[in-house]
């Protein structure tokens, strides 16, 4: 899988600029603030329908226009596929090689990308809101069907938070086990996804941890829920959900389900979360979104386009030549504000960006 064009009209800082990927490690570079970032967000926003940066599709619109535009020409094992973006202050329009998509499920699985920036330490750092949006959009990317129960589970658990302010007790504990039923169903799928795909990535993110340390330390991957599998996870749930009433009634919301599950992540034995250090939690984090990369190549038979945005400032130098080894069998697009630091002599195609223009 790879992207071999990308043209950007009123995107961020762009105003129309054309980009020419090559097949293996692409390098953007130039100070900061010029917009190396922007490009890199267009590529996951064609993959995914979506921004890691910002919330509101509008924010994307160059200031003083009223539209912007992405397109993309890429590869996959099917052949070639065309994905565009037209994005307005108020709706957007996506078209997959000239069809417009209806829903955001339709676009997954055309071009599969995995990002990562320093941002992403928050994946290790931060609460389990950063680590349950990891599995989303990895899950999401390869599975239309996990993608869309989470969708109708979040709608429906909007809807049971709703009725359980309602000062009507009885009509609540009434209503209650009508939504549990939805509920349970949309969780199982969830739930059974995310622990195939827990149970694929925590040894290849093991061995990746153990390259990047020398093997001088072990990373542990693990679900922090238990559920059994097939029917017993929606009798379990159910179970659970009933055993809570008095509580959600309560607190106002669902404290039990996979909107509230979480990830043990272990450094030598010890919860990383709390105790990791500033380098062990950027090894942890990389060692994650590496990991990731090969689950992609196991389920979809090929590598998705790796970007990596800003990530070589943040490495010391052994750390750095072991990343290049690692993506040397993939489409990278990699960011940074001085190219020959962080290249070692590594074949690549540089692209220079000052002020959202290309410069030869």
């Amino acid at each position: 899988m790879k992207i071999k064009k990308l043209f950007l009209q009123n995107f961020r800082n762009y105003e129309n600029e054309n980009f020419t990927f090559s097949e293996g490690l692409n390098v953007l570079f130039g100070k900061n603030g010029q917009g190396k970032t922007n490009c890199a967000e267009a590529v996951f926003y064609l993959c995914t329908g979506a921004s890691l940066r910002i919330r509101h599709d509008k924010q994307l619109i160059r200031i003083g226009a009223e539209s912007a535009r992405i397109v993309a020409e890429a590869e996959n094992r099917y052949g070639s596929v065309t994905i565009e973006a037209d994005i307005y202050e108020n709706k957007r329009e996506i078209r997959v090689n000239g069809s417009k998509i209806a829903k955001n499920a339709d676009l997954m699985g055309h071009i599969n990308s995995v990002f990562f920036s320093p941002g992403e330490l928050r994946l290790i750092q931060d609460g389990p809101d950063e680590r349950r949006r990891f599995m989303n959009i990895s899950i999401s990317q390869t599975s239309p069907a996990y993608y869309t129960a989470l969708l109708r589970y979040n709608k429906i658990l909007d809807q049971r938070n709703t009725l359980l302010k309602n000062h009507d007790v009885s009509l609540v504990l009434d209503t209650l086990p009508i939504w549990d039923e939805q509920l349970c169903q949309y969780a199982a799928v969830i739930i059974e996804k995310r622990a195939e795909f827990v149970e694929k990535l925590a040894p290849h993110a093991k061995e990746f941890h153990s390259f990047l340390t020398d093997g001088k330390e072990e990373l542990v991957i693990k679900p922090e829920w238990k559920y059994d599998g097939g029917e017993e996870i929606i009798k379990t749930l159910r179970r659970r959900l009933e055993n809570n009433y008095e509580r959600d009634l309560r607190l106002g919301f669902t404290t039990v389900g996979p909107h509230r599950d979480d990830l043990d992540v272990l450094i030598n034995g010890v919860d990383a979360k709390t105790y990791a250090s500033q380098g062990q939690t950027r090894t942890a984090a990389l060692a994650l979104k590496l990991a990731e990369v090969q689950i992609f190549k196991i389920l979809s038979g090929e590598y998705p386009i790796l970007v990596l945005d800003d990530v070589m400032s943040e490495l010391d130098l052994p750390r750095r030549k072991k990343l290049l080894k690692c993506i040397a069998e993939m489409q990278t697009i990699l960011t940074c504000t001085h190219a020959e630091r962080v290249l070692y002599g590594a074949d690549c195609s540089k692209i220079r960006i000052e002020n959202g223009k290309i410069k030869k």
